[in-house]
């Protein structure tokens, strides 16, 4: 019998936060109660995991290894780039995977980084270098690279290119790198409601979007499947449109220790950047965080506050990065799956500092049933 489990929207209100200065500024973000009636000092009522035969619930089998040797690879980050510790970073160690285990030549690869406020038309520029100086393929990583890899797929019809967390782009020579972040994000919630001592968790996004919605919808789903109780503070830094909530650790700091007043003691962040915000909160407080894209536990930027990170939302970003340049190599691009999900180890959950290790069995139960099919996980909250 397949559980399907999907989170309604019990409530959604717009906040504002106002720094008091000469004149008042008043920062919009968004915030969701998703929780049930769990108390904010008490332990949650836990249901076990489903079981599934372990025969459903095999991963697919690694591709050959092709020989990248003649190819040039460019690569353009998002903000942040290489050393972000999270997202770009992720892109980064595919394209030094692909270096070290394909026989792509360091020298053949170009990297370069997007900067904070600059226009549409700056990342454009950016990708039509890369392709006017030779590099095939050309890796655009972030969705705000859609608009620039529609317009010079098109001038460079011979060139490949792929882009990270967009499928918008319709073009023969384009390929779509996109994730099941809903299904790492179950993971996640379904450890911070297997350890959770108030039974309230939080969620930060970076910016209210369909993208980061998958986060919050897989992580609610997770959560309320371990504890149907459970209280969960869902809040964005910045609305759609306005992505400056990937860079603003201040304010992430702010939200996530607005959570933990309110009683959370986890709370999962999704906002690039700023997350550094959401863990200096937690080590003030007392409390446990959530990391996302890498296993942020081991950035060694993040060493200072590592300890409150309990796990991290692990999005393959590098196995995508380093998978694509191997189907390039070995002409085997149409072979690349439509999402990189758990069955193709595209997201995941890290263990890293042993935080997680008592739950793993369940984890790994809820795992094995989303690979199944048993459990069908919702990419909306």
């Amino acid at each position: 019998m397949r559980i399907d489990q999907r989170i309604g929207r019990r409530g959604r209100l717009v906040t504002a936060i106002a720094v008091m200065a000469v004149t008042a500024l008043a920062l919009a973000g968004c915030a969701r109660d998703t929780g049930g009636g769990g108390t904010a000092q008490g332990e949650c009522e836990r249901v076990p995991p489903p079981s599934v035969p372990a025969e459903s619930a095999q991963p697919e089998p690694e591709k050959p290894k092709a020989d990248a040797s003649a190819l040039k690879v460019g690569l353009a980050y998002d903000i942040g780039g290489r050393g972000d510790a999270s997202f770009n970073d992720a892109a980064a160690a595919g394209l030094d995977r692909a270096v070290a285990e394909l026989g792509l030549q360091k020298a053949n690869t170009r990297e370069a980084t997007a900067q904070p406020g600059e226009s549409e038309d700056a990342g454009t520029t950016r990708l039509r270098q890369l392709a006017e100086q030779g590099f095939d393929p050309v890796i655009a990583v972030g969705f705000n690279y859609a608009t620039g890899v529609d317009t010079v797929a098109k001038e460079f019809p011979q060139t490949q290119f792929a882009i990270v967390d967009d499928d918008t782009v319709d073009l023969p020579n384009v390929t779509p790198l996109v994730f099941a972040e809903e299904q790492g994000s179950f993971l996640v919630g379904a450890a911070a409601a297997l350890t959770t001592g108030t039974c309230a968790i939080g969620f930060v996004g970076g910016v209210d979007s369909p993208l980061i919605q998958k986060f919050e919808a897989g992580y609610e789903q997770g959560a309320t499947a371990v504890a149907p109780d459970i209280r969960i503070n869902a809040d964005y830094i910045s609305p759609a449109g306005d992505f400056s909530g990937f860079n603003d650790a201040t304010r992430g700091t702010e939200i996530a220790a607005g959570q933990y007043d309110s009683g959370a003691d986890i709370s999962f962040a999704a906002a690039g950047q700023s997350n550094q915000g959401v863990f200096a909160a937690a080590q003030a407080a007392g409390t446990r965080a959530i990391g996302v894209d890498s296993d942020q536990y081991n950035s060694p930027q993040l060493t200072d506050v590592r300890d409150v990170i309990m796990t991290s939302m692990i999005k393959r970003v590098d196995v995508a990065v380093y998978d694509y340049v191997n189907a390039v190599a070995g002409n085997t691009v149409d072979a690349l799956p439509e999402r990189f999900d758990l069955r193709n180890d595209g997201v995941g959950y890290s263990t890293s500092g042993g935080f997680v290790d008592d739950i793993r069995p369940q984890l790994e139960a809820y795992k094995a049933a989303i690979m199944a099919g048993e459990i069908q996980v919702s990419s909306t909250p």
